[in-house]
């Protein structure tokens, strides 16, 4: 059992409340994960040229200024850095392949989390409440986020395996359910040049849609080619760097609430994480039909 949320805010002179709000929401769903959470946040546009990593190490005292001199000398490109907890933002003036490359041959302990010139994804073990505080989520400013509390049923509790996943430039997924040919389509993915960290189920969801949208499909033909492909039962959420969206599965037996107002999407495995936003008495509020992929695009 987990807990997923997602807001998606169509009125800009909202998103200096992002982080305040989705923080409000995920804390809500801490009955159903306490082990662990994680949050994608749209926010801070890199400038061209420049791409962001967000990227964790377990050890406080990771030399992360040493890294990036290290990082900058092999590469020669300039980076700037920023920690929150055990994450850093790391800005580098390149694009995303070259540093992701040096990072995997060069730092094999550092875990990266998000990338892309918008997206910042935060995960870590703990009750959702202190994972949010350590990171400074509610005062954080965005578009929209998306945002997972793991209950560990069936695998170890770590950071992981907690959501979002991240498959793609600025793109992530939080899943409440299980698939049951994870197996086989992490077989079917890497004979097509698909890499992966984990052997968490989620994960396989998220490479598949990435390789998909890779292809050029667009978000929502992606996720109608998961109802074909992805066999089990879930609730997705996904976050691009323009667009957010949800699936249920055809049998659709994991919950889940849509409201919609004017101002702002939002999406909860239960009402009560939607219940704190402004003018949701006056919004729009319904339960997901199965197997329908519901889209939304900023302007």
């Amino acid at each position: 059992m987990c807990g997923i949320v997602g807001l998606f805010l169509k009125n800009p002179a909202l998103r200096p409340e992002l982080g305040n709000h989705v923080s409000t929401m995920l804390a809500e769903m801490t009955s159903r994960g306490p082990d662990s959470a994680g949050i994608a946040v749209y926010h801070r546009p890199t400038v061209d040229g420049v791409s962001k990593f967000t990227l964790f190490h377990d050890d406080d005292a990771y030399a992360w200024d040493e890294m990036t001199g290290r990082l900058g000398a092999a590469l020669g490109v300039e980076s700037d850095l920023e920690k929150r907890a055990k994450h850093v933002v790391l800005a580098v003036q390149s694009s995303e392949e070259p540093v992701r490359a040096w990072l995997a041959a060069n730092c094999p302990d550092v875990r990266v989390m998000g990338y892309g010139s918008l997206m910042e994804v935060y995960k870590e073990k703990g009750l959702p409440a202190d994972v949010l505080r350590r990171h400074g989520i509610p005062q954080m400013e965005g578009s929209h986020a998306v945002g997972h509390t793991r209950m560990a049923t069936e695998s170890i509790v770590t950071t992981e395996h907690s959501h979002p996943f991240t498959a793609a430039p600025d793109m992530c997924l939080v899943h409440n359910g299980s698939l049951s040919n994870h197996n086989r389509l992490r077989q079917w993915l890497k004979r097509r040049g698909q890499s992966f960290d984990t052997d968490n189920d989620s994960e396989v969801a998220a490479r598949y849609f990435a390789y998909r949208m890779s292809e050029g499909a667009s978000l929502e033909e992606a996720m109608e080619a998961g109802l074909k492909d992805l066999d089990g039962f879930f609730t997705f959420t996904m976050g691009t760097r323009d667009g957010f969206a949800v699936l249920r599965d055809g049998i659709a037996c994991k919950p889940a609430v849509l409201a919609e107002t004017d101002d702002w999407v939002a999406m909860g495995s239960e009402y009560r994480a939607l219940a704190h936003l402004p003018g949701v008495d006056k919004a729009t509020i319904w339960e997901p039909k199965p197997a329908v992929v519901y889209t939304w695009t900023l302007n």
